[in-house]
């Protein structure tokens, strides 16, 4: 079988997150993670269960080490250091975009839970930064006449969901939470992403900087675009949450197709009409 090739350069992902530590700034620009932590800390209060054996697959343990009492804390990988049947909670945190195979990811997961264990996924979602990837190919579209991939690709909540079914989840929920940041300038944004190593590694990106008439052309485009009336910046941020069980006998199971012992005409109290012929 041929495999397609990689999205992402985990090389160069690896290096960005490590410099990233070494920035101005860093703390600052982990606000994403710090919102998603605290989030899902709410869901697992409304949960109301007490998780003894949780897994977190995180690049920055030292961010979500605090999510729950004694967590192993797994490198975000392609090949996830978790072992199977193990965990009652795996939380996969803000690494899942920058996967080659997201089902995979959720796949060995699900594969760590334990029967009616939880899995627990953020990541960016599809309207993450959508001013600076039209600003930003619209610059070089103008200056280069040429287009090159600059934002990984970020899913839309339907199809995540669908995801978390394909690999093997039971009660597949996905909800997202959309949250508009400002910025002084679009040089603050940019070193923003840097700070929080979420900067340009996919696999099929330009080897080299792009050029300063690009970053100034898109630095203009934004500005006219999506200024606040202060002249500050505006960037949307969508974290989508995405939640599913080990399958397990004490779950709710959907009625087989025909089992129903009343009519839906009946229970809507509407009269039944057959459909017209060639309907």
């Amino acid at each position: 079988m041929i495999q397609p090739p990689p999205l992402t350069d985990r090389e160069a992902l690896a290096r960005h997150r490590a410099r990233s530590r070494q920035l101005p700034g860093h703390d600052d620009a982990m606000f994403l993670h710090r919102l998603a932590l605290a989030d899902i800390q709410e869901r697992l209060i409304e949960v109301n269960r007490t998780f003894t054996a949780p897994a977190i697959i995180t690049a920055f343990p030292e961010i979500w080490q605090d999510l729950c009492r004694e967590p192993v804390m797994v490198p975000d990988a392609e090949d996830l250091a978790l072992e199977v049947g193990t965990h009652d909670l795996v939380v996969h945190a803000m690494g899942l975009h920058w996967s080659n195979d997201p089902v995979g990811q959720l796949a060995q997961c699900r594969r760590a839970l334990r029967p009616d264990g939880l899995l627990i996924a953020v990541l960016p979602g599809g309207r993450t930064l959508h001013e600076l990837r039209s600003c930003l190919a619209e610059a070089e579209a103008r200056v280069t006449e040429g287009l090159s991939p600059r934002v990984v690709p970020m899913g839309e909540i339907r199809d995540l969901g669908a995801v978390m079914q394909r690999a093997g989840l039971a009660l597949p929920v996905a909800d997202s939470l959309v949250q508009t940041v400002e910025y002084r300038s679009f040089a603050t944004l940019l070193s923003d992403l840097r700070a929080a190593g979420e900067t340009n590694a996919l696999a099929s990106r330009l080897r080299r900087f792009t050029g300063r008439r690009v970053l100034a052309e898109a630095a203009s485009l934004y500005s006219e675009s999506f200024a606040s009336p202060e002249g500050r910046l505006r960037a949307t941020v969508e974290l989508v949450f995405l939640t599913g069980w080990a399958p397990h006998e004490s779950q709710q199971q959907p009625l087989r197709p025909g089992s129903a012992k009343q009519r839906l005409a009946d229970a809507l109290g509407v009269p039944e009409a057959p459909l017209p012929k060639g309907s």
